[in-house]
């Protein structure tokens, strides 16, 4: 057995929940795709046309990075992949507000079982906050609550910068997917309702000034960890500053192990639909290997007696010189394909999850990173 050294990740606007357990996710503020097992032979189609035949959803595994448009919800990106690839399973990797653009790393098929390793990533945004108005949404889709004449300089703005560096304490927005008494702030938020948010501690690796068009707007780069909301930064710097803000742009650069190189926006996608369509490509083209989402942790190579018995969810022990001496957590591969995620430890590999893999996955060359 033969372990590969770990990889490092790096990469939210919006808080990750803890509630995405299944592997079928569909938003993080809505429930998991609840969808026909049969549709259109057009994959794009919404709806049934006429009295054309319909065929069942397929195997299809792998990562696709959408660059997301502003004004598509994650949901509506979710629905809009699943029907191209014609995919039984799909579901991003955190939620990415309409108004924003970006990457949305969608996973389908088996890639669903390694979400939680990409939302637990670092985030990294580029965003411009407008001055002089606080809005309900700490966005620009919302209600102005207050204004300000006041407007701050670029010395100013960068003293600040530290106070929002390293572990802070951030009160969520009132429209957020957080949950209070088991419903979701914006939903009360929506109703009228006056929602208390507690603060709680988030991360921000760096937070950067890097460019101030004029006085009422500065445009920023910050990289985050897991449930930092960034609207609430432009709220909070804003009314430090003696002015107030909200954002009027935002657009998600990185996520986890996926950055822009690895982005697709969605009109190249249907032009690969269309050509896929027609014998002259193939949708694995899109396709990012199942287990990149897994490159901040070691991989292990096991030989096919033990693979077999990993499959059916036996522990394998651990003899042999080159036998890793590490503990925690692996994906386990045999003969260059993934196989399993599992625990080392007490001397034996632990398989809990195990990937099957049959269906459309990944073309060959995706598996090598730009």
């Amino acid at each position: 057995m033969m372990m590969d050294p770990a990889h490092s990740t790096i990469g939210s606007e919006e808080a990750d929940t803890r509630d995405l357990q299944k592997n079928n996710f569909a938003d993080a503020d809505a429930q998991p795709h609840q969808e026909a097992r049969r549709v259109n032979n057009d994959p794009r189609a919404g709806k049934q046309k006429g009295n054309q035949p319909r065929r069942d959803r397929r195997d299809v595994h792998g990562w696709v990075v959408l660059d997301k448009p502003i004004g598509m919800t994650s949901t509506q990106a979710v629905a809009v992949l699943k029907r191209l690839f014609n995919a039984k399973r799909a579901g991003h990797a955190g939620t990415l507000d309409p108004l924003a653009s970006g990457g949305l790393p969608i996973a389908l098929g088996e890639a669903t079982k390694t979400v939680p390793f990409v939302m637990d990533g670092r985030k990294r945004y580029r965003f411009t906050v407008c001055w002089g108005e606080e809005r309900d949404t700490d966005d620009i889709e919302g209600k102005v609550t207050a204004t300000s004449d006041q407007r701050p300089t670029r010395e100013a703005i960068e003293a600040l910068l530290p106070r929002f560096t390293g572990v802070i304490e951030q009160v969520p927005p009132r429209y957020s997917a957080i949950k209070v008494q088991g419903e979701r702030a914006y939903d009360l938020a929506r109703d009228g309702q006056v929602v208390e948010l507690a603060p709680r501690p988030v991360e921000i690796h760096h937070l950067t000034l890097v460019d101030q068009p004029d006085s009422d707007r500065a445009v920023f780069e910050a990289e985050c960890g897991k449930g930092t909301y960034v609207r609430a930064l432009a709220r909070d710097m804003g009314r430090i500053l003696g002015t107030f803000g909200h954002i009027c742009a935002l657009r998600r650069t990185l996520v986890g192990p996926f950055g822009e190189n690895d982005m697709i926006p969605l009109d190249q996608l249907e032009a690969l639909c269309d050509r896929a369509a027609s014998g002259e490509g193939s949708l694995a083209d899109a396709l990012m290997p199942v287990e990149t989402a897994l490159d901040d942790i070691p991989a292990l190579a096991v030989t096919r007696a033990d693979a077999a018995r990993l499959h059916r969810g036996q522990a394998v022990l651990l003899r042999g010189r080159d036998a890793p001496t590490s503990s925690g957590t692996v994906y386990v591969t045999v003969a260059g394909r993934l196989l399993a995620l599992a625990e080392v430890g007490n001397g034996e590999i632990i398989p809990k999850r195990v990937f099957n893999l049959t269906g459309l996955t990944a073309s060959t060359g995706r598996n090598e990173r730009n």
